[in-house]
């Protein structure tokens, strides 16, 4: 059994902002040399997400509509009042979709679909530089 860590980081727009992190992603599980055995992808910090979905710019739209929805904007959060922040949304959100995936590595490939994007979602109220830690076990 072998394990591959290693991480990237990855400037967002906040508000929302979703990026295509599969690049990195299969870069990472090719770089490991694992050919069969798990992938995980977690990213760090609690205003954030990694999900899956459609990468265009319908389904980007979809979701972010939904988001809207469920955790909106410019709602009251006990979190703002608290610590004076305006991103209690964002911190909704993160839990809600959760920060880390996982999924099958066999043949030295993340098993995902042909539309199968992984993605990033920053939650947070502002630009950020975030960091995202790649972890492949398998042989």
């Amino acid at each position: 059994m072998a394990t591959f860590q290693t991480d990237f980081r990855i400037s967002t727009r906040g508000r929302c902002d979703v990026l295509d992190i599969t690049p990195q992603v299969t870069g990472a599980v090719s770089a490991s040399g694992i050919q069969t055995g798990i992938v995980n992808i977690s990213g760090v910090g609690s205003t954030l997400g990694i999900t899956t979905l459609e990468f265009e710019p319908g389904c980007v739209s979809d979701l972010k509509r939904a988001l809207e929805k469920i955790a909106p904007s410019n709602t009251d959060y006990a979190h703002n009042a608290r610590w004076g922040d305006e991103n209690g949304y964002a911190h909704l959100r993160s839990a809600l979709m959760g920060t880390a995936k996982s999924f099958p590595v066999a043949s030295g490939r993340v098993l995902i679909g042909t539309w199968q994007q992984i993605v990033l979602c920053d939650f947070d109220d502002r630009p950020r530089d975030r960091q995202v830690v790649v972890t492949v076990v398998g042989e």
